[in-house]
């Protein structure tokens, strides 16, 4: 049993379906879903780097929306992210993050790819600064 309280106007994911609070409520997930509040879905707008577009994959996969393609995108992300890391940390991440998805694990994936794209934001700063 998982107990989630949302704010008002705070989105929801369940297995797919998109829910909006209306007002303050609190729910009582009593079985297994593929869930995601607000601050972990992204839209496909939002997908606008390489770690990006991998978490929308890995996203997608876990929410079941056509996963097979999903876990492609997520294998073809991932060979294009691996060299653009320019630490032993970065490519460690990357590590961490290929092992939880081969496991099937795509919401601790999730939270394993935020730290790729702040990896990746951080490897993007200095050549935008330069510009």
């Amino acid at each position: 049993m998982l107990r989630i309280s949302l704010r008002d106007g705070e989105a929801l994911v369940i297995n797919g379906a998109m829910l909006r609070s209306k007002g303050r409520s609190e729910l009582v997930i009593e079985n297994k879903v593929a869930l995601l509040r607000g601050r972990e879905i992204m839209t496909p707008e939002e997908a606008t780097s390489t770690a990006r577009r991998l978490y929308f994959a890995t996203m997608m996969a876990y929410l079941g929306d056509e996963p097979d393609t999903h876990k492609n995108q997520v294998i073809d992300e991932l060979t294009l992210l691996i060299p653009v890391m320019d630490s032993d940390e970065g490519r460690a991440a990357c590590v961490r993050f290929a092992r939880l998805v081969a496991e099937g694990n795509y919401y601790r994936g999730l939270a394993a790819c935020r730290a790729l794209i702040e990896f990746e934001d951080a490897v993007r700063a200095p050549a935008n600064e330069a510009a």
